[in-house]
């Protein structure tokens, strides 16, 4: 392959060879109404971007995200028509994966606002692969520190088992 090769800028089903589970719009302006189905098709047009979302992929669900207005929608597929889903608190479940989406105000690569971001059942973010070295890391910092604590403990032990005359270290 040549380097034009692995600029695809989309996900296309028949290089992939799987339908996406999810699929999230960004929406951009002048496309608002084709993203939210609102246009109407022109019979000697192709199909729309939600017809084919809804209708010939059936796409499970399909998540609309204006990062202009910060205003999240999502839709499941039911018998091949888009459902709106209650978005609750800006987060919204998505029952058949037991992940949810939602949006989290905070940093990433140096771009404070809110963001895109999945959740677990616990309403926990998934973290992001530096939220997780961190996490790594204090566990790691814990682990040391449960680890001297131990120690220390069986210094003194041993300490006062020769206070008492016994050899900690005889079997």
């Amino acid at each position: 392959y040549g380097q034009q090769d692995d600029l695809r800028l989309s996900y296309v089903v028949w290089q992939e060879g799987v339908t996406p589970t999810v699929v999230v719009e960004l929406i951009s302006p002048g496309t608002e109404r084709e993203d939210y189905g609102q246009t109407l098709r022109d019979a000697a047009r192709p199909p729309t971007k939600w017809e084919v979302y809804e209708q010939v992929l059936r796409i499970p669900y399909y998540a609309i995200f204006n990062r202009y207005t910060d205003e999240l929608q999502a839709f499941q597929n039911v018998a091949g028509r888009y459902e709106a889903l209650p978005v609750t608190e800006s987060r919204v479940w998505l029952p058949h994966l037991q992940l949810g989406l939602g949006l989290w105000q905070g940093s990433y690569q140096g771009n404070s606002r809110r963001w895109l971001r999945w959740y677990l059942a616990s309403q926990d973010w998934v973290p992001m692969p530096e939220e997780q070295l961190q996490q790594e890391r204090q566990r790691a910092e814990q682990e040391r520190q449960r680890a001297e604590q131990e120690r220390q403990r069986a210094e003194r032990l041993a300490a006062r088992l020769r206070e008492l005359g016994i050899d900690p270290e005889v079997p």
